[in-house]
């Protein structure tokens, strides 16, 4: 459905997405995972024909980027970060707005909208701007999908929504690629990888690893440890003085440890440093350790 090969943009001194390979199946449901400012927005501009790339080239539905970009425009749907939709229209307005952007009704392609659009359907004459964070994400996704798209790009399209909000969007992410919709999706939360079928992790414009989470968790390869103690700050110091302790990050109230060393070895470290309360057992590695790891 999609193949971007090398793929680049530079915005004055910064090197936006820098030579991206990478296909997406149809049907995938593909995650792009990286902090804020890795690229993942720029590489969805390109892909939606909305920025050109310096260089390299890609191919949507055997149609090229820059030649067929009109063609192309018409199979895609896309969702940017941010709220786009117009906010003094209501949500009525806005659904037949779109869909008649690209020649369609709303009436001919309800079906494929209805089950996200009857949670918003109570508040129909509301305007768009008046609605809360879950309920435009939901209005931008109708939006997107109005004209019956044949690959649909969602650039974080749960950033700064309700953790309710969140898992019922990807409910309905999960739904759409059962009914054979290819998916590219964007997101700075780890946890939302794991939904993906494939994954690439994106830092600095460049991939650092594309394949199934699982296969990513699997090649981590290292000993992993969850460090606690009553002052967690020092904590991280100390650890990270540590010759044999590879790497070491703050995970919530916890520090993952990378370490040949056991756990009652770093413990007996840790107390000799004056530290108090420490807690130490193995873990299993997750895509954001893995993401650590390989962006140190």
């Amino acid at each position: 459905m999609l193949a971007a090969r090398e793929l680049a943009k530079r915005y004055k001194s910064v090197q936006a997405i820098d030579g991206l390979s990478f296909e997406v199946a149809e049907g995938e449901l593909f995650g792009l995972i990286g902090p804020d400012g890795a690229g993942k927005s720029t590489l969805f501009r390109i892909l939606a024909t909305l920025l050109l790339p310096d260089s390299g080239g890609a191919t949507l539905d055997g149609l090229d980027l820059v030649r067929d970009f009109r063609a192309i425009r018409a199979r895609v749907g896309y969702m940017p970060g941010r709220f786009s939709l117009y906010q003094d229209l209501s949500v009525e307005e806005n659904l037949t707005f779109f869909a008649s952007v690209f020649g369609v009704s709303v009436e001919e392609n309800r079906a494929l909208v209805d089950d996200i659009y009857r949670q918003i359907e109570p508040f129909k004459q509301r305007r768009a701007g008046a609605l809360s964070g879950g309920m435009k994400q939901k209005l931008a996704l109708c939006c997107a999908l109005i004209h019956r798209p044949r690959l649909l790009f969602l650039d974080e399209p749960t950033t700064g929504v309700d953790p309710v909000s969140r898992r019922e969007f990807w409910e309905m992410l999960l739904r759409l690629r059962r009914e054979g919709l290819t998916i590219l999706v964007s997101t700075p939360y780890m946890d939302e990888a794991t939904l993906c079928d494939r994954v690439a992790l994106i830092q600095r414009g460049r991939f650092l690893q594309v394949d199934r989470p699982e296969a990513i968790v699997q090649r981590f390869g290292r000993p992993l440890l969850a460090v606690r103690a009553a002052k967690m700050s020092r904590a991280l110091g100390d650890l990270r003085s540590h010759p044999e302790v590879l790497s070491s990050f703050a995970f919530g109230d916890t520090h993952h440890v990378t370490t040949a060393l056991s756990p009652e070895a770093l413990a007996a470290y840790l107390v000799e440093r004056g530290h108090t309360d420490v807690e130490i057992h193995a873990i299993e590695p997750s895509i954001e350790d893995c993401f650590m790891e390989l962006a140190s």
